[in-house]
């Protein structure tokens, strides 16, 4: 059952569902919710705890008013797992910008994070880029969601990986729901982002995902990330950006069968 918790600096949508020794943390993309997830859940959550939110702007979550980071982000999961009680070391997953969080975690709290899965990992912006994606946030800020969405679509959700019409139709309906200035806010998060240069310290066992079709981040980028990570294993999947929507059979394959390797 989906549920509200207030942090005392942020209002946060949450569902804990399943059963189990050990609990799986999920984190959504820029865009999406918690119910990015609804295609792997079932899967996922036999015989282990899941928690899935929307993060901070996103979905039914408070929206955002003013510059954000990623250890904001960061702060925001760890109130959440303390404000639910859950102690321990914990697995996270995240696609896009969830598993720029999710890494980011690791680097902050490292007696918590006890294995990362980072699909198609969004860390920040080449800086040739990040001027034109800054005009891209204002743009959606002044324009909204709907000027900006066949051109992201067409990158992040292209045509060969649209096999489940209705999940693409109902995915692109809820990310025109966004609100654009929080959508806008976490774009210039990415943006300004410079969590990279931690990646070095991440002790935890880490599984960096890249999509075949994903040409938003694209596996060349994802194994890239995965460098920068000691020991991180890397495998690309026939998927696209938002691969636990597109794929998700085979993302929770992929899921759990790290998961099963690394104790989770």
């Amino acid at each position: 059952m989906k549920q509200w918790i207030d942090l005392g600096h942020v209002a946060l949508r949450y569902e804990l569902a399943g059963e189990g020794p050990t609990t799986l943390v999920l984190v959504h993309e820029m865009g999406g919710t918690l119910d990015s997830w609804d295609g792997v859940l079932p899967e996922l959550s036999r015989g282990r705890r899941v928690l899935r939110y929307d993060t901070r702007g996103a979905g039914q979550s408070e929206k955002i008013h003013e510059p954000l980071t990623f250890d904001e982000m960061v702060d925001d999961l760890a109130a959440l797992l303390d404000g639910l009680g859950i102690t321990g070391r914990v697995a996270l997953a995240g696609t896009a910008v969830g598993a720029g969080i999710a890494l980011q975690f690791a680097v902050r709290h490292p007696g918590l994070a006890g294995a990362v899965i980072a699909t198609s990992p969004a860390t920040g912006l080449a800086a040739e880029r990040r001027a034109a994606d800054i005009a891209r946030a204002d743009e959606m800020e002044r324009l909204g969601m709907r000027a900006v969405a066949e051109a992201s679509f067409a990158s992040s959700y292209p045509p060969v990986v649209r096999h489940d019409r209705a999940a693409y139709e109902t995915f692109r309906a809820r990310w025109l729901a966004n609100v654009p200035e929080s959508y806008a806010a976490i774009y210039r998060m990415l943006a300004n982002a410079e969590i990279e240069a931690g990646f070095g310290a991440i002790a935890c066992p880490v599984l960096v995902v890249g999509g075949t079709h994903d040409l938003l981040r694209p596996p060349a980028a994802a194994r890239a990330v995965a460098g920068l990570i000691p020991g991180a294993r890397f495998i690309e999947v026939e998927s696209g950006h938002f691969m636990a929507v597109q794929t998700p059979a085979a993302v929770a394959m992929v899921f759990n069968d790290f998961l099963a390797s690394v104790g989770f």
